[in-house]
C-alpha cells in the first residue's frame, strides 16, 4: 500500500445538474461538474461566473457611510485641506494606499500617505502617528486596509481635531471605533451585497464613488492586492481580479513593468500565480524588513528609469527576506520538535528574541505546512517586554474567533479565521498557549490534524483532452474558494516512472489504463514515490491538469500532487546489494524477518536490531503481527508452511523480498529418479564405495555436485537400501521396495528445492502471484493447503 499524504475529499456533483449545464452552456461534463461543486448549479450563476468580464460592479454607495465619506473628502479638496492616507505595510495595504493616493491626486487634493513601520510602531493606527498627523496640519485622516480594531486611536483623532474616515475589511470587533465614516462591507447594519472585499477592494469602491465613474485603470493595482490578500475570488473580487489581470498583461505603468521584469514574468502570459508567487511577495518584502514606502513609490512612479531602480532595490530586499525566512524556519522547526512536540500541542505557539517580526507570518505558514497545526510565531522584544507575531490556521479552526476569546491578553489584535496578527506581553505567552491548546482540544479531533485535499471530481484517462483543459481555464482566475481544479484519476497503472531533476527529487510518470489511453505527469518534489510504487501496482493519482506545449505540439498532462496505492505491494530486492542502505530507506513500521541466525553473520548490523524478528517455526510465525507493516524477508524460510503462516490473513502493507541464500547450496540440483537409479546400479555392480575417499571423484565423473552424492546416500540409508559405516556405503541384502517419498530427507529436499524455484528463481509476476495466493486466503485454510502442496 501507499497511503496518501492528505485526506482526499472527493466532491460529487448532482448528475442531473451537470447534464443541464453541459448541454445549455456547451461545455464538457467535467467542467460542468466543477461548476456545480462550486455552488454554481444554475444556468445564470454558471454563465455569470464563466463570463465574469461581462458583469458590472455594485453601486459603491450601497456601502454604509459612503455618502458621508465622499461628501467630507470632496469638501476637503475644495477647501484645500490636508488629507493623509494611513495604510498598512503588506501588499493589500500598499495597493490600497496606491489606489486612494492616485484617486485623490487626480482630484487635485493636497494629499500624502503614511504607512507605520512594523518594528517601531507595530500594526495599525497608533497614537504617535496620529499626533504627528495633527501637528503637520492634517484635517482628514483616511485609513485603508486597517483601523477597524483601533478604538482608542479613533477617539484620539477626534480629540486632535481630525475628521477620521475608516476603510477596512478585517473582522469587526464587538466595539467599533467612533469615526466620521466607517466603510466596511461586513458591518452588521450594512447592506452591501458582497462581503468579502479585500482592503484594496474597499479603497477601490471609495475611489469609484469619489470619481463618479469606475476607475478602470486602477483595476490592475486592485487585482494585485485582492489576489495577494487571499480573499475569496468570487463576486466582485473575481471581477476585480479578472479585469485587473487583463489590464496587467497590457499595462505600461512604469512601476508594474519594472516589477514584472525583476520577477521574470512574461507580461503577456501573466496570471494569478504570477501575482501571488512573484509580484506580491516582493511588495510584501519591503514592509517586512523596513519601511513600506518604497513599494508605494514604485507603484506610483511615472518614470521607467526610476521604477527600474526601485524594483531592483525591492528585489534585493526580497532575496534578503528569503534567506532570513529559511534560517528562521529551520530554527522554528527545531524549537517545535525539541520543546513543543505536535503530539501534545494542538496549537503551536513559539517565540524567540531576535526573530524578525516582519517575516514571522511566513514562518508560521511553513510550520503549518510542516506540522499541520494552528501556529503562532512571535518575535520577542525583551526591553519592552512585548511579543509581536502572526498566526496561521488549519481547516476547522477559526483563529479570529479563538483569539477573540483571549482578547484581554491581546491589546493589539486583528485578522481572519485563517490568519491573524497580534501584540502581547511576553509574560502572557504561556497563558495564551495554555488557553489556545485548551480550545483546540475541545474543537479538533485527531483526524483534523491530517491535511485535507478537496478534489473537484474524478475522471477517466479517456476523458482528459486539450478541449477539456482549455474549458477549465474559463474558471480562472483561481484563488480562495475558487481553487485550481484538482482531479482524481483512479486505478491506473504507471507504464513508466522515474526520477528527474538535477537532484533526482522530481517525478516523471506516464499513466495508462487498460484501453491504452495514456497521460504524462510530473510531480515536483515527489521523486521519492519511485521507491514506493511497485511494478504493476494500481495507483490513484490526484493533481492539476494542464497543457504541455513543446515544439509546437500540445499534449495534456497532469501536475501530480499525491499518489496512493490501496493494495499490498511487492518489492523485489532479491540479489540487491547495499543492504544496510536500502533497509534504512524503507519507510517506518518495518518488520525485518529472519529465519536462520546464520544470516546475522552476513549482516552483522542486524544484531540487536529492534525491528528484527526471528521466526524459528510455525508457532513463532503465527505470533508476528504484520497488519499494515512493511515486511522484509531477509533469508529463505525452512518450510513453505512457515512463510505462509507469517503472511496469511495478516494484511501487510508491503513485502520486500530479499531471500539471501547460500549460492553453493542453491546451485545444487534436485536429483531426479534417474540419479538414484544410476547410483543404485553403480553400487550393485561395483560393490561397496568409500564415499569419503572417492565421493568427489564420482561426482566429477557424473557431473554432479558432492552434495548430490551425499544426499542420495542419505536417502538410500533412510530407506534401508544401504548401510553406511565409516564412510563405506554398501547395498542391503534383500531390501524392501520403497518409494523415495518415504524418505524424510527426500521430502524436505524436494520442498526446499521447489521453494527455491518459487521464491528465488521465479519472475516478479510469479513471486507476486505466490504471495498474493496466501495473502488472500484465510488462516483456517492453511492446513489443507499444506497437504495439497506436499
Amino acid at each position: 500500500m501507499l497511503k496518501p499524504k492528505t485526506r482526499w475529499n472527493l466532491r460529487t456533483a448532482d448528475e442531473n445538474k451537470v447534464a443541464v449545464l453541459a448541454e445549455e452552456l456547451h461545455i464538457t461534463p467535467l467542467v460542468a461538474a466543477l461548476l456545480v461543486n462550486r455552488g454554481l448549479d444554475t444556468i445564470d450563476s454558471a454563465r455569470s461566473f464563466l463570463f465574469v468580464k461581462n458583469q458590472t460592479f455594485h453601486d459603491p454607495f450601497l456601502l454604509k457611510d459612503m455618502d458621508k465619506a465622499v461628501y467630507r473628502i470632496r469638501e476637503a479638496i475644495q477647501n484645500g485641506e490636508k488629507i493623509r492616507i494611513f495604510g498598512d505595510y503588506d501588499a493589500d495595504g500598499v495597493t490600497s494606499t496606491t489606489v486612494m493616493l492616485t484617486t485623490l491626486m487626480r482630484m487635485g487634493a493636497d494629499v500624502d500617505f503614511y504607512i507605520p513601520n512594523r518594528f517601531t510602531e507595530g500594526y495599525g493606527p497608533n497614537p504617535m502617528a496620529f499626533r504627528l498627523a495633527a501637528e503637520q496640519g492634517v484635517r482628514v485622516l483616511i485609513t485603508v486596509d486597517t483601523g477597524i480594531s483601533a478604538v482608542a486611536e479613533a477617539d484620539l483623532a477626534s480629540e486632535l481635531g481630525m475628521d477620521y474616515i475608516l476603510t477596512d475589511h478585517h473582522e469587526p470587533g464587538p466595539v467599533l471605533p467612533k469615526a466620521l465614516a466607517i466603510i466596511h462591507p461586513k458591518l452588521e447594519d450594512g447592506s452591501y451585497p458582497f462581503k468579502d472585499l479585500a482592503g484594496v477592494g474597499v479603497a477601490f469602491k471609495l475611489a469609484h464613488a469619489l470619481l463618479g465613474e469606475l476607475p478602470e485603470d486602477l483595476l490592475e493595482i486592485a487585482a494585485i492586492g485582492t489576489i495577494a490578500d487571499l480573499v475569496p475570488l468570487k463576486g466582485e473580487n473575481r471581477l476585480i481580479a479578472a479585469k485587473g489581470i487583463e489590464q496587467l498583461r497590457l499595462t505600461g505603468r512604469p512601476g508594474l513593468v519594472a516589477l514584472m521584469k525583476v520577477a521574470n514574468i512574461q507580461q503577456e502570459a501573466l496570471n494569478e500565480e504570477s501575482i501571488g508567487f512573484a509580484m506580491a511577495p516582493r511588495i510584501n518584502a519591503v514592509g517586512r524588513l523596513g519601511d513600506a514606502d518604497p513599494a508605494v513609490d514604485l507603484l506610483m512612479s511615472a518614470n521607467l528609469a526610476e521604477a527600474i531602480e526601485l524594483a531592483n532595490e525591492i528585489n534585493d530586499i526580497n532575496k534578503e527576506r528569503q534567506a532570513m525566512v529559511a534560517t528562521m524556519a529551520e530554527e522554528a522547526i527545531k524549537e517545535v520538535e525539541e520543546n513543543f512536540p505536535p503530539a501534545s500541542n494542538g496549537v503551536l505557539i513559539i517565540g524567540r528574541e531576535g526573530w524578525n517580526a516582519g517575516v514571522v507570518g511566513i514562518v508560521a505558514s511553513k510550520l503549518v505546512e510542516r506540522f499541520y497545526r494552528p501556529t503562532i510565531v512571535l518575535s520577542y522584544d525583551r526591553e519592552k517586554g512585548l511579543a509581536k507575531g502572526s498566526a496561521r490556521s488549519i481547516a476547522g479552526f477559526d483563529l479570529f474567533e479563538s483569539l477573540s476569546s483571549c482578547r484581554e491578553l491581546l491589546p493589539h489584535f486583528g485578522g481572519h479565521p485563517m490568519a491573524a496578527g497580534m501584540t502581547l506581553k511576553i509574560d502572557d505567552v504561556q497563558e495564551l498557549r495554555d488557553r489556545m491548546n485548551a480550545i483546540a482540544k475541545e474543537q479538533l479531533t485527531e483526524e483534523d490534524f491530517t491535511p485535507i485535499t478537496d478534489l473537484d471530481g474524478a475522471t477517466a484517462l479517456a476523458d482528459v483532452s486539450i478541449q477539456t483543459i482549455q474549458e477549465m481555464s474559463l474558471l480562472a482566475p483561481f484563488g480562495v474558494t475558487n481553487p485550481k481544479p484538482r482531479i482524481l484519476i483512479d486505478s491506473v497503472q504507471l507504464s513508466s516512472v522515474r526520477k528527474i531533476g538535477a537532484n533526482q527529487n522530481h517525478l516523471k510518470v506516464q499513466l495508462e489504463d487498460g484501453d491504452n489511453h495514456k497521460l504524462d505527469g510530473v510531480g515536483f518534489g515527489l521523486g521519492h514515490f519511485v521507491d514506493e510504487i511497485a511494478p504493476q501496482a494500481e495507483v490513484s493519482v490526484i493533481g492539476e491538469l494542464s497543457i504541455n506545449e513543446w515544439n509546437n505540439m500540445k499534449k495534456p498532462q497532469i501536475f501530480v500532487q499525491d499518489i496512493s496505492v490501496d493494495h499490498w505491494q511487492l518489492f523485489d530486492y532479491r540479489g540487491k546489494g547495499q543492504t544496510e542502505k536500502w533497509l534504512a530507506d524503507i519507510p517506518a513500521n518495518r518488520k525485518i524477518v529472519i529465519f536462520s541466525e546464520d544470516i546475522l553473520a552476513s549482516y552483522p548490523f542486524l544484531q540487536n536490531h529492534p525491528e528484527v524478528f526471528h521466526i524459528k517455526n510455525g508457532e513463532d510465525a503465527d505470533q508476528l503481527d504484520c497488519f499494515g507493516a512493511h515486511v522484509v524477508f531477509m533469508d529463505m524460510p525452512p518450510l513453505r508452511d512457515v512463510l505462509k503462516r507469517v503472511i496469511a490473513n495478516k494484511q501487510p502493507s508491503r513485502i520486500y523480498a530479499h531471500f539471501s541464500h547460500d549460492q553453493d547450496h542453491f546451485l545444487s540440483t534436485m536429483p531426479t529418479r534417474d540419479h538414484f537409479k544410476w547410483f543404485y546400479a553403480f553400487l550393485a555392480k561395483k560393490g561397496p564405495l568409500d564415499v569419503k575417499r572417492y565421493g568427489d571423484d564420482l561426482a566429477k565423473y557424473r557431473g554432479w555436485s558432492r552434495d548430490t552424492v551425499d544426499f542420495i546416500s542419505k536417502v538410500f540409508f533412510e530407506l534401508d537400501f544401504v548401510t553406511i559405516e565409516n564412510g563405506l556405503i554398501m547395498l542391503t541384502t534383500n531390501a524392501k521396495k520403497r518409494d523415495l517419498s518415504e524418505s524424510e530427507s527426500f521430502i524436505r529436499k524436494k520442498e526446499q528445492f521447489e521453494l527455491e524455484q518459487e521464491l528465488v528463481y521465479s519472475s516478479y509476476q510469479q513471486l507476486f502471484d505466490w504471495f498474493n495466493l496466501y495473502l488472500v486466503h484465510e488462516a483456517t485454510d492453511l492446513e489443507e493447503e499444506t497437504k495439497q502442496w506436499i
